[in-house]
């Protein structure tokens, strides 16, 4: 019965952190090494005006990006067209459209919207699976 206990804690304790919130599923450890990738145009700056990563600004701000609608940070301006409209249809960003949306943002943009045309400002696809994920569970750690 104590070796249950102990490998039920030591699951707790690894998983717990992993999870971020139980709303991720990647590694927030891993996911703060793979944002490195995306500082070169996003930062992370808490509401407060806490700086969490001092990134590019020609990108939003991805503090709290769960459960946010798409494209409407107040202190981001130049959002694309189609990432606009797929906010007002409705996007809100949840791990399954985030890591859809990083492997190819504007093929995601162009089958959520049902358009052909629709374009994404964001030309960097972040490719590898668990990274996505990874980066991810890291944004919603952050703002926890």
């Amino acid at each position: 019965m104590k070796t249950f206990k102990m490998a039920l804690m030591a699951l707790a304790i690894t998983a717990g952190p992993a999870l971020a919130g139980g709303h991720a599923s990647g590694d927030a450890a891993a996911g703060e090494a793979v944002f490195k990738k995306c500082k070169a145009c996003h930062a992370i700056v808490a509401d407060d005006g806490t700086v969490i990563v001092k990134g590019g600004r020609n990108a939003p701000n991805l503090y709290g990006i769960y459960d946010r609608q798409a494209a409407v940070h107040p202190d981001f301006k130049k959002y694309g067209k189609s990432l606009i409209a797929a906010g007002v249809q409705g996007l809100v960003w949840n791990e399954a459209d985030f890591v859809t949306y990083v492997a190819d943002p504007k093929k995601f943009l162009k089958t959520y919207l049902s358009d052909k045309k629709a374009k994404s400002k964001m030309a960097y696809k972040l490719k590898n699976a668990d990274d996505q994920a990874n980066v991810w569970a890291y944004l919603v750690s952050v703002a926890e």
